[in-house]
């Protein structure tokens, strides 16, 4: 039997500046970063100031390199099939905007998908006649697999879906999706924003053949930060819609050749300081183990679903079989926004899940705004009875 070590709740917040300052339960929006990622973006800005941005970003060199290896680890991939992005949505779409449509072709997602999946959905469906089509929901709430299964066919192009919605808790049922698509040889394309650095994630396992995430959410990473997991059979399938000479060389006046790896998908410039901060992220997030993490994440927020529950007025809204570490709520006679806004005159951050950013989930639910606390490993059961007491003096 596997055992999860434990997380060292006080020595996390201590190694979190922030812990000290706010109550900060926004970690799905951006979490608080551990002073390591702080003092090691900081160190290479000076080490740019010093000696000049070429030159220190030739000492890093090695460090850039071992930023991928770090990835690579926390999804059980290699670190060639690894693209470092300055966020999640650029590249779920360089992998997107890439794959080719054609009238009749069919894109299947689901109920959960984020707003900016969505659009470029519609935007590639508007210029080649593809079909958009989303799965619906099983009796829980997430993403109906046999639904899923009736739904394929010769003409399913693409299956893209949201492993975490960016409003509620659930966790769709990520490897059956994989396992369906794989079967099929349709490519799979997972947004892992919000479970990247708060699940146990294993691209083996998930099936993906392409996985995006951002730095700044659970991974505690520096915002303008993002990773890009895209597996070799896709890579050999596919052209990225945009190149620079990081992403091929150019070989004679009128010929170049495709990177090989996922660095296809990359351009040259970047911030080198943000990308170290980002390895510093998911080496500390490593270090403390991802079964831990989950562990302790998924429990708070179950603690915090229970609690608020028991308030007069207040209903929670997420929805699975399996939860993660958002908690959905809404207060009755008061919008999310001033909810929201309440809290955080307390020191209590908290986020606004937007109706109008889920508009194949929350509208067909006949959900309004909602409240959205997220926790991370570093939060403790009195910050959460912080929140619960202040949502009770509301709804009172």
């Amino acid at each position: 039997m596997n055992c999860v070590q434990e997380v060292d709740v006080e020595r996390a917040r201590t190694e979190t500046p922030g812990c000290a300052r706010v109550t900060h339960l926004d970690n799905a929006g951006a979490s608080l970063p551990p002073a390591v990622v702080t003092d090691t973006v900081i160190a290479h800005l000076r080490a740019e100031a010093l000696r000049g941005g070429y030159r220190a970003a030739a000492e890093a060199a090695p460090r850039l390199e071992a930023v991928r290896a770090s990835i690579a680890t926390l999804l059980n991939a290699d670190a060639g099939d690894i693209a470092l992005t300055d966020n999640a949505t650029r590249g779920w779409q360089a992998v997107f905007y890439a794959l080719p449509f054609g009238p009749g072709d069919r894109i299947l997602t689901s109920r959960a998908e984020y707003a900016s999946n969505a659009i470029a959905f519609l935007q590639v469906a508007g210029r080649t006649g593809a079909r958009v089509e989303v799965v619906e929901d099983d009796p829980s709430g997430q993403l109906d697999v046999e639904d899923l299964r009736r739904r394929m066919d010769e003409r399913v192009r693409l299956i893209a879906i949201t492993h975490v919605p960016t409003q509620g808790g659930l966790v769709n049922p990520a490897e059956e999706v994989g396992g369906i698509a794989e079967s099929a040889g349709v490519p799979y394309l997972l947004d892992a924003c919000q479970s990247a650095g708060q699940l146990d994630l294993d691209v083996e396992r998930l099936r993906c053949d392409a996985l995006s995430a951002p730095g700044r959410k659970y991974l505690r990473g520096p915002r303008g930060t993002g990773l890009l997991y895209v597996r070799p059979r896709l890579r050999e399938r596919i052209t990225p819609a945009v190149l620079d000479l990081h992403a091929a060389t150019w070989t004679a006046p009128d010929r170049y050749e495709v990177e090989g790896t996922a660095r296809m998908f990359e351009t040259w410039e970047r911030d080198v300081a943000a990308v170290l901060g980002l390895g510093a992220a998911v080496d500390y997030a490593l270090a403390w183990g991802l079964p831990a993490i989950e562990a302790r994440v998924v429990a708070l927020a179950a603690r915090l679903r229970d609690a608020l529950r028991e308030v007069p007025g207040v209903r929670v809204h997420d929805q699975g079989v399996r939860r993660c570490g958002i908690v959905t709520f809404t207060v009755a006679g008061r919008p999310a926004a001033e909810v929201h806004g309440r809290l955080a005159e307390i020191g209590v951050n908290t986020s606004v899940s937007l109706s109008r950013y889920a508009q194949y989930d929350l509208p067909a639910r006949g959900l309004p705004d909602l409240v959205r606390a997220s926790v991370h490993y570093y939060n403790t059961d009195e910050e959460l009875h912080r929140l619960v007491e202040a949502v009770r003096e509301m709804a009172g």
